[in-house]
């Protein structure tokens, strides 16, 4: 029997041989396409059944990175302030990353960057202490955009309702707002981390430091859509204005063209890799990693800003077959940080764990009747292909990376 694959998912489910992850990984899309009917690209393996992101850090071994380093300096020098105005923008909420970013620019190469903010809807604890010791501890200016609360909380209720996506619209602030920022104040660089190449995006995309501008800008305001929903239906059935939706929304490429803004990933030149960065963000701007570890996962330090966080990645088990453990250990192999094999165990121990941690107080926050989300909206978003119903009744995964799935 043919099972029904939603998403545009691949109907065959392949397991990387070098790390956890499986083809049903979405690589990154333009947030502001999503919508119901959107099909996913996902990522591609080569003919040894090696992911394309385990590829992409193995080329990083043949990257000569003090000439990529030269090219570094050679781009700062080039924009660096000579009167003390801002001559880069850092987006970030204080995370690791963000942290790393910020203080290197800084510190190490003599540029004066901005620090930029959009608040997660609801910081946890240790989020809002790294968001504080970043700007304090670390030493950096910071403008903080907290949009409307009423139109986020609504966004992010559309975006789990039509598209099962909790996280969106900190996206929306974090891909969006930052080159708009950057653009109205006359800053000529932009820097994000790594390159979503290392995750599974496709290798190619790492062949330049350039963000691809049409994910955060756009032409057509038709095709934009916000919590999966037309801007069209959001000011028709919603009653929201262009106002409310203004920080939201990308900038035009007209408007980024005149003012010659620059969006680059620093992972480019400096080779990033996680660990590092968490203890380079430790030491020098005083991140605090939690003293449990997070739901869903064995790490105590990665995405902790935001209580959200969390059941994103769940949605993401549920959509794709693929929790957090998965990326977390993926990520950790392909750094010989551990094995495959130590990865296949903690997947199995941890991955599709409900986050119950901050659920009833995100769904409170939401106005989400919990159990309709922890039942129709959950199923809703299952792919047949994927999952299917043990002989108690429960759902479970038709193939996993331990082999001991329904159809395995």
């Amino acid at each position: 029997m043919k099972l029904v694959t939603k998403y545009g998912l691949p109907p065959n489910v392949i397991f990387c041989s070098k790390c956890l992850m499986s083809n049903q990984r979405p690589v990154s899309a333009t947030e502001f396409k999503h919508n119901i009917n959107s099909k996913k690209l996902t990522m591609a393996f080569d003919e040894k059944g090696v992911c394309d992101a385990c590829r992409a850090n193995e080329k990083k071994n043949e990257i000569d990175w003090y000439e990529r380093e030269k090219e570094l300096i050679k781009l700062l020098d080039k924009h660096r302030s000579k009167d003390g105005s801002y001559d880069c923008l850092v987006p970030g909420s204080g995370g690791k990353d963000s942290a790393y970013q910020a203080h290197v620019l800084k510190y190490k190469y003599g540029m004066n960057p901005l620090t930029y903010t959009w608040p997660p809807i609801l910081y946890t604890e240790y989020g809002y202490i790294n968001w504080k010791n970043w700007i304090e501890v670390g030493g950096f200016d910071n403008v903080t955009f907290k949009p409307n609360g009423k139109v986020m909380k609504l966004l992010t209720k559309l975006a789990i309702e039509n598209i099962y996506h909790p996280f969106q619209t900190f996206f929306f602030g974090q891909k969006n707002l930052a080159p708009k920022i950057a653009a109205q104040m006359n800053i000529p660089l932009v820097f994000y981390g790594e390159n979503e190449a290392e995750y599974g995006n496709p290798i190619a995309d790492n062949n330049t430091s350039l963000r691809e501008k049409s994910i955060f800008a756009a032409e057509n305001l038709n095709e934009i859509y916000l919590g999966g929903v037309s801007v069209r239906e959001l000011q028709e059935k919603h009653k929201l204005s262009i106002a409310d939706l203004k920080l939201f929304l990308p900038a035009t490429i007209d408007e980024l063209n005149k003012s010659n803004i620059e969006v680059h990933y620093l992972g480019y030149y400096l080779r990033w890799t996680p660990q590092e960065v968490y203890y380079y963000a430790v030491e020098n701007t005083g991140f605090k990693a939690r003293p449990f570890r997070t739901q869903g996962t064995y790490s105590k330090y990665n995405s902790i800003d935001d209580k959200i966080d969390d059941l994103h990645y769940y949605t993401t088990y549920i959509k794709f077959g693929i929790g957090r453990t998965t990326y977390d250990g993926s990520q950790e192999i392909r750094n010989n940080h551990i094995t495959r094999e130590e990865g296949v165990a903690l997947v199995n121990k941890f991955d599709g764990e409900f986050p119950d941690k901050y659920f009833n107080e995100i769904m409170d926050y939401l106005e989400i009747n919990p159990d309709y989300f922890k039942t129709i909206l959950t199923d809703n978003f299952r792919s047949p292909h994927l999952w299917g119903k043990d002989e108690n009744n429960n759902f479970k995964l038709r193939h996993n990376v331990m082999l001991t799935g329904l159809n395995d």
